[in-house]
């Protein structure tokens, strides 16, 4: 049995205790990827009422939800099928379906046409009041973190503001239905790294969460009720010359009676700007760590190409 664990650290302590956190934060990123983060500040109620208009919504007949479906959007905004999306380099289309809120523009924004505007469910009013509080309130954490990670590179604490103020980041709502005998080999999420900079997970109705060690072994991400999962993105492993690792993830199958129950969750993907250019930061790189990526590339190259890579363009 293993006995190891993703670290969990209270964010609260980057105000006060803020040398020792940086240092705590960063060991855990450069170990597993991952890190679990108490003291966030968002309150339980909302974090509640996004995933019972989110469970709402998806309760919907199929011909209401595909209203809402974009062609050819790459499913960044609105409702994406179930077995659409697959893992890069996986043969099997993942168990899930998803809703996709992105970041809201002041009228007549320059950044209008890489970030396309929202579509919001007319059969279910909290998935806009909830869904776009629950993305401030994620957009505003995730800052926190990047503050924290940006001093563990030796970067000023403001290095990513101006590099993700309007950034094309993404608040998923995921419902993986009851499993099927029919179902396998699918799996609910297949081995999989994240495209973005960092992915906050807010809650999950149930287990199935791994993250594949150095060791080559899978490990169970079991975060305490208030802890949000915070994970390094391929984004952010370029940046940082990996450094910073983009760590294999999937979620599982579950058996016995979890099997015959729907798996909700919400992470929260943050991204750079989209005409970021990618380029791998010169403190990361020395004899013994060569620059693994010598050609730059920007955010939203970057992000189309994965999305066709995952079949959702």
């Amino acid at each position: 049995m293993n006995a190891r664990s993703v670290p969990v650290l209270d964010i609260g302590r980057l105000e006060h205790d803020r040398e020792r956190f940086v240092a705590e934060l960063g060991g855990a990123y450069r170990e597993y990827g991952f890190c679990c983060l108490q003291g966030h500040g968002i309150p339980d109620a909302l974090i509640d009422e996004a995933y019972a208009a989110f469970r709402t919504f998806f309760e919907l007949p199929e011909a209401i939800k595909l209203r809402y479906r974009v062609a050819g959007g790459g499913g960044a905004r609105g409702y994406t099928p179930y077995k659409t999306e697959t893992a890069r380099h996986a043969q099997h289309a993942d168990l899930k379906e998803f809703w996709h809120i992105g970041r809201e523009l002041p009228p007549g924004s320059p950044y209008g046409e890489k970030l396309p505007p929202n579509l919001w469910p007319a059969e279910v009013p909290a998935v806009r009041s909830t869904g776009h509080a629950l993305y401030q309130a994620l957009d505003g954490l995730g800052r926190r973190v990047l503050k924290a990670l940006a001093l563990h590179l030796e970067l000023t604490a403001d290095w990513f503001e101006p590099r993700v103020d309007h950034g094309n980041s993404i608040l998923r709502a995921l419902h993986y239905p009851p499993v099927s005998e029919t179902d396998p080999p699918n799996v609910r999420a297949g081995a999989h790294e994240d495209i973005n900079l960092i992915t906050l997970l807010v809650g999950a109705s149930d287990a199935g969460l791994e993250i594949l060690t150095r060791e080559g072994d899978w490990l169970a991400v079991a975060p305490p009720a208030d802890a949000i999962v915070v994970n390094i993105g391929d984004m952010l492993q370029r940046l940082s010359n990996h450094v910073f690792p983009s760590t294999t993830h999937r979620v599982v199958n579950p058996v016995g009676e979890a099997a015959r129950r729907s798996r909700y969750s919400v992470p929260f993907f943050l991204h750079p700007n989209p005409e970021l250019l990618i380029e791998t930061l010169p403190q990361c790189v020395d004899a013994a760590h060569p620059n693994r990526y010598p050609r730059p590339i920007t955010a939203d190259d970057y992000l189309m190409q994965r999305l066709r890579e995952i079949r959702l363009l």
